[in-house]
């Protein structure tokens, strides 16, 4: 009974419920919803920004210091990096979408 108890407890915490309120719900047959998505959503969301903002600020400093003007020499592989950032952002925005939907 213990180790019930234990998993009890803890699939009322993923749920954001006391264990009553979680008891009640499942012994009424309703579906029980995780919040645990819902925080890892949230931590898809800051990575998300800090990608935003490391884009941004690779593009104010190549234009503040005049880096980025035809011919620069790395040009391709800052385009390159861009490109990766906003590949990335878009498979962070599939992943948390995902998982608000299975919420």
């Amino acid at each position: 009974m213990p180790a019930e108890r234990a998993a009890l407890k803890a699939n009322a915490a993923a749920a954001g419920l006391p264990l009553s309120a979680f008891l009640l719900a499942a012994g009424l047959g309703q579906t029980v919803k995780s919040v645990v998505d819902l925080r890892q959503v949230a931590e898809l969301a800051k990575v998300n920004a800090d990608l935003g903002r490391l884009g941004g600020l690779l593009k104010l400093w190549l234009t503040m210091e005049g880096r980025f003007v035809p011919g620069y020499p790395d040009q391709q592989r800052i385009l390159a990096l861009l490109d990766s950032i906003r590949e990335t952002q878009d498979v962070l925005k599939a992943v948390a979408k995902g998982m608000v939907d299975r919420v």
